[in-house]
Protein backbone atom coordinates (compact mmCIF):
# COMPACT_ATOMS: atom_id res chain seq x y z
CA UNK A 1 0.00 0.00 0.00
CA UNK A 2 1.49 3.50 -0.81
CA UNK A 3 1.73 6.07 1.58
CA UNK A 4 -1.64 7.33 0.87
CA UNK A 5 -4.31 5.38 2.94
CA UNK A 6 -7.11 3.80 2.72
CA UNK A 7 -10.11 4.94 5.11
CA UNK A 8 -9.87 3.31 8.38
CA UNK A 9 -12.62 3.49 11.02
CA UNK A 10 -12.81 3.79 14.61
CA UNK A 11 -12.30 1.27 17.83
CA UNK A 12 -15.08 -0.25 19.44
CA UNK A 13 -15.23 1.35 23.13
CA UNK A 14 -12.93 -1.18 24.78
CA UNK A 15 -10.15 -0.72 22.47
CA UNK A 16 -10.38 2.82 22.77
CA UNK A 17 -10.41 3.12 26.28
CA UNK A 18 -7.64 1.08 26.07
CA UNK A 19 -5.76 3.54 24.20
CA UNK A 20 -6.28 6.34 26.92
CA UNK A 21 -3.58 4.77 28.70
CA UNK A 22 -0.90 6.05 25.43
CA UNK A 23 -2.54 9.59 25.79
CA UNK A 24 -1.35 13.07 27.44
CA UNK A 25 -1.53 11.44 30.84
CA UNK A 26 0.62 12.44 33.63
CA UNK A 27 1.71 9.67 36.60
CA UNK A 28 3.17 12.41 38.86
CA UNK A 29 -0.30 13.22 40.00
CA UNK A 30 -0.72 9.56 40.93
CA UNK A 31 -0.63 8.04 44.14
CA UNK A 32 1.45 5.52 43.44
CA UNK A 33 5.00 5.94 44.10
CA UNK A 34 8.30 3.84 43.75
CA UNK A 35 10.17 2.17 46.12
CA UNK A 36 12.89 3.71 47.76
CA UNK A 37 15.22 1.19 46.41
CA UNK A 38 14.78 2.59 42.72
CA UNK A 39 17.50 4.49 41.57
CA UNK A 40 15.85 7.72 41.28
CA UNK A 41 17.07 11.30 39.23
CA UNK A 42 14.46 14.36 39.65
CA UNK A 43 14.29 16.63 36.40
CA UNK A 44 15.47 19.83 36.54
CA UNK A 45 12.38 21.23 34.97
CA UNK A 46 9.78 19.48 34.76
CA UNK A 47 8.80 17.56 31.07
CA UNK A 48 5.81 18.81 29.29
CA UNK A 49 3.56 15.56 28.61
CA UNK A 50 6.05 12.77 28.60
CA UNK A 51 5.07 10.73 25.55
CA UNK A 52 7.97 7.98 25.25
CA UNK A 53 11.35 7.14 25.80
CA UNK A 54 14.78 5.92 23.62
CA UNK A 55 18.03 5.11 24.74
CA UNK A 56 20.48 6.58 22.46
CA UNK A 57 23.98 5.12 21.18
CA UNK A 58 25.85 6.94 24.19
CA UNK A 59 23.50 5.92 26.54
CA UNK A 60 21.77 9.25 26.85
CA UNK A 61 17.72 8.80 27.58
CA UNK A 62 15.91 11.11 25.07
CA UNK A 63 12.00 11.78 25.65
CA UNK A 64 9.52 12.46 23.48
CA UNK A 65 7.35 15.44 25.14
CA UNK A 66 4.44 17.35 23.94
CA UNK A 67 6.78 20.31 23.22
CA UNK A 68 10.09 18.82 21.39
CA UNK A 69 12.89 16.15 22.51
CA UNK A 70 14.49 16.61 25.46
CA UNK A 71 17.66 14.93 26.65
CA UNK A 72 18.31 13.77 30.07
CA UNK A 73 21.99 13.01 31.97
CA UNK A 74 22.75 11.45 34.99
CA UNK A 75 21.81 14.28 37.62
CA UNK A 76 18.46 14.94 35.91
CA UNK A 77 19.32 17.52 33.71
CA UNK A 78 17.33 18.16 30.98
CA UNK A 79 18.07 19.64 27.60
CA UNK A 80 16.00 20.72 24.41
CA UNK A 81 17.97 18.59 21.52
CA UNK A 82 17.55 20.21 18.03
CA UNK A 83 15.24 22.65 17.61
CA UNK A 84 11.63 21.13 16.77
CA UNK A 85 8.71 22.43 19.63
CA UNK A 86 6.64 20.11 17.88
CA UNK A 87 4.37 17.47 19.97
CA UNK A 88 6.49 13.63 19.58
CA UNK A 89 4.09 11.24 19.95
CA UNK A 90 4.83 6.98 19.76
CA UNK A 91 8.89 7.80 20.04
CA UNK A 92 10.64 5.00 19.13
CA UNK A 93 13.87 3.17 17.91
CA UNK A 94 16.19 0.24 18.02
CA UNK A 95 17.90 1.01 21.58
CA UNK A 96 21.48 1.98 21.96
CA UNK A 97 22.00 3.26 18.11
CA UNK A 98 20.96 7.72 17.19
CA UNK A 99 17.86 6.31 14.57
CA UNK A 100 14.65 7.15 16.12
CA UNK A 101 10.59 7.72 14.39
CA UNK A 102 8.01 9.45 15.65
CA UNK A 103 4.55 11.17 15.25
CA UNK A 104 2.19 13.52 16.62
CA UNK A 105 1.30 17.07 15.69
CA UNK A 106 3.00 20.36 14.56
CA UNK A 107 4.35 23.12 17.66
CA UNK A 108 3.56 26.22 17.87
CA UNK A 109 6.99 26.80 15.59
CA UNK A 110 6.35 24.57 12.77
CA UNK A 111 4.53 24.18 9.26
CA UNK A 112 4.08 20.83 9.12
CA UNK A 113 0.96 19.03 8.12
CA UNK A 114 -1.29 17.93 10.96
CA UNK A 115 -1.18 15.26 12.05
CA UNK A 116 2.79 14.74 11.49
CA UNK A 117 2.15 11.14 10.33
CA UNK A 118 5.61 9.62 10.26
CA UNK A 119 9.18 10.99 10.77
CA UNK A 120 12.51 9.75 11.04
CA UNK A 121 15.84 11.11 12.27
CA UNK A 122 19.24 9.59 12.35
CA UNK A 123 21.40 12.00 14.84
CA UNK A 124 19.26 11.64 18.25
CA UNK A 125 16.31 13.71 17.30
CA UNK A 126 18.72 17.25 16.08
CA UNK A 127 16.90 17.22 12.79
CA UNK A 128 13.69 14.99 11.66
CA UNK A 129 13.03 14.30 7.53
CA UNK A 130 9.32 13.65 6.77
CA UNK A 131 8.41 9.69 5.95
CA UNK A 132 5.21 9.39 5.40
CA UNK A 133 1.03 9.77 5.73
CA UNK A 134 1.43 13.14 7.14
CA UNK A 135 -1.56 14.59 7.48
CA UNK A 136 -3.05 12.07 7.78
CA UNK A 137 -1.77 9.50 10.60
CA UNK A 138 -1.43 9.97 14.51
CA UNK A 139 0.64 6.91 15.65
CA UNK A 140 0.12 7.01 19.05
CA UNK A 141 2.03 3.28 19.65
CA UNK A 142 5.34 2.56 17.03
CA UNK A 143 8.07 0.07 17.40
CA UNK A 144 10.85 -1.12 15.20
CA UNK A 145 13.37 -3.63 15.47
CA UNK A 146 15.47 -2.39 12.74
CA UNK A 147 13.99 -4.37 9.82
CA UNK A 148 10.35 -4.17 10.42
CA UNK A 149 8.79 -0.95 11.83
CA UNK A 150 5.13 -1.32 13.28
CA UNK A 151 2.26 1.41 14.22
CA UNK A 152 -1.11 1.84 15.62
CA UNK A 153 -3.27 4.96 15.07
CA UNK A 154 -6.10 4.46 17.33
CA UNK A 155 -8.21 3.05 14.49
CA UNK A 156 -9.07 -0.10 13.14
CA UNK A 157 -5.33 -2.33 13.27
CA UNK A 158 -1.71 -1.82 12.97
CA UNK A 159 0.20 -0.56 10.03
CA UNK A 160 3.10 -2.27 9.32
CA UNK A 161 6.57 -0.72 6.91
CA UNK A 162 9.42 -3.11 5.95
CA UNK A 163 11.35 -0.28 4.27
CA UNK A 164 11.68 2.05 7.29
CA UNK A 165 8.36 3.45 6.99
CA UNK A 166 8.04 4.93 3.06
CA UNK A 167 5.15 2.53 2.49
CA UNK A 168 2.84 0.74 4.49
CA UNK A 169 0.48 -2.75 4.48
CA UNK A 170 -2.16 -3.83 6.91
CA UNK A 171 -0.92 -5.74 9.43
CA UNK A 172 -3.69 -7.58 12.34
CA UNK A 173 -6.40 -5.87 12.93
CA UNK A 174 -5.28 -5.59 16.58
CA UNK A 175 -5.89 -2.57 18.95
CA UNK A 176 -2.58 -1.92 20.83
CA UNK A 177 -2.13 0.50 23.93
CA UNK A 178 2.29 -0.39 23.54
CA UNK A 179 3.93 -2.11 21.29
CA UNK A 180 7.76 -3.68 21.55
CA UNK A 181 10.05 -5.30 19.41
CA UNK A 182 12.83 -7.94 20.34
CA UNK A 183 14.41 -10.64 18.50
CA UNK A 184 11.28 -13.35 18.43
CA UNK A 185 9.22 -10.80 17.04
CA UNK A 186 6.74 -7.75 17.95
CA UNK A 187 4.52 -7.82 21.30
CA UNK A 188 1.19 -5.96 21.90
CA UNK A 189 -0.45 -4.57 24.64
CA UNK A 190 -4.52 -5.39 24.30
CA UNK A 191 -7.48 -4.62 25.48
CA UNK A 192 -6.82 -9.12 26.55
CA UNK A 193 -3.30 -8.72 27.45
CA UNK A 194 -0.16 -9.32 26.10
CA UNK A 195 0.11 -10.42 22.78
CA UNK A 196 2.98 -11.72 20.36
CA UNK A 197 3.66 -12.01 17.08
CA UNK A 198 6.26 -14.12 14.73
CA UNK A 199 5.18 -12.87 11.49
CA UNK A 200 5.98 -9.08 11.16
CA UNK A 201 2.92 -8.40 12.97
CA UNK A 202 0.40 -9.78 10.52
CA UNK A 203 -0.79 -11.96 12.74
CA UNK A 204 -1.20 -12.45 17.33
CA UNK A 205 -1.26 -15.17 19.81
CA UNK A 206 -1.66 -14.42 23.09
CA UNK A 207 1.10 -14.33 25.66
CA UNK A 208 0.08 -17.14 28.32
CA UNK A 209 1.82 -16.47 31.52
CA UNK A 210 2.60 -12.96 31.27
CA UNK A 211 1.77 -10.25 34.21
CA UNK A 212 -0.84 -8.20 33.32
CA UNK A 213 1.08 -5.37 31.86
CA UNK A 214 0.08 -1.87 30.88
CA UNK A 215 3.53 -0.62 29.51
CA UNK A 216 6.17 -3.11 27.63
CA UNK A 217 9.43 -2.06 25.85
CA UNK A 218 12.11 -4.51 23.95
CA UNK A 219 15.64 -4.87 23.71
CA UNK A 220 17.58 -7.53 22.15
CA UNK A 221 15.60 -10.86 23.52
CA UNK A 222 14.97 -8.71 26.01
CA UNK A 223 11.33 -7.51 27.13
CA UNK A 224 10.18 -5.48 29.91
CA UNK A 225 7.27 -4.20 31.13
CA UNK A 226 4.90 -2.31 33.74
CA UNK A 227 2.20 -3.80 35.59
CA UNK A 228 -1.21 -2.52 36.66
CA UNK A 229 0.57 -2.06 40.19
CA UNK A 230 3.03 -0.15 39.06
CA UNK A 231 5.71 -3.09 39.54
CA UNK A 232 8.41 -3.58 36.69
CA UNK A 233 8.88 -6.94 35.09
CA UNK A 234 11.65 -8.49 32.39
CA UNK A 235 11.67 -11.71 30.58
CA UNK A 236 13.66 -12.97 28.05
CA UNK A 237 11.01 -13.14 24.92
CA UNK A 238 8.29 -13.56 27.07
CA UNK A 239 9.39 -16.69 29.32
CA UNK A 240 10.25 -16.69 32.88
CA UNK A 241 8.60 -13.30 33.91
CA UNK A 242 10.41 -11.68 36.98
CA UNK A 243 9.22 -9.51 38.95
CA UNK A 244 11.16 -6.13 39.58
CA UNK A 245 10.76 -3.33 42.18
CA UNK A 246 7.34 -1.19 42.03
CA UNK A 247 8.37 1.96 39.98
CA UNK A 248 4.88 3.49 40.28
CA UNK A 249 3.01 5.19 38.27
CA UNK A 250 4.83 6.13 35.04
CA UNK A 251 4.14 7.75 31.89
CA UNK A 252 6.73 6.32 29.18
CA UNK A 253 9.40 3.21 29.54
CA UNK A 254 12.40 1.97 27.40
CA UNK A 255 14.87 -0.72 27.53
CA UNK A 256 18.06 -0.53 27.18
CA UNK A 257 19.17 -4.69 27.50
CA UNK A 258 17.88 -7.04 29.93
CA UNK A 259 20.08 -5.54 32.81
CA UNK A 260 18.64 -2.23 32.52
CA UNK A 261 15.33 -0.29 31.57
CA UNK A 262 13.91 3.48 31.94
CA UNK A 263 11.18 4.47 33.41
CA UNK A 264 9.67 8.02 33.74
CA UNK A 265 6.96 10.84 34.65
CA UNK A 266 7.41 14.32 33.48
CA UNK A 267 9.00 15.17 37.10
CA UNK A 268 11.47 11.87 37.08
CA UNK A 269 13.53 9.13 36.10
CA UNK A 270 13.99 5.67 37.10
CA UNK A 271 16.35 3.15 36.64
CA UNK A 272 15.32 -0.49 36.61
CA UNK A 273 17.25 -3.46 36.69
Amino acid sequence: MPAHRITRTLLPTGIAALLLLTGCTSGADEATKPDSSVPTVEFSSELSHLHGLHVGEDGAVLAGTHTGIFAIDASGATSRVGASDDDFMGLTGVPNTASLFASGHPGPSSFAANPLGLRSSTDRGVSWMDRSLAGEVDFHALTTDGRVLVGFDGTDGLLVSTDNGTTWTPGAKLGAAALAATTSGIWAITASGLQHSTDAARTFSAAPDAPRLLMIAGAGDALWGIDEDGYAWRSREGRDWQQRAQVGTVDALTAASYDTAYAATSQALYTLN
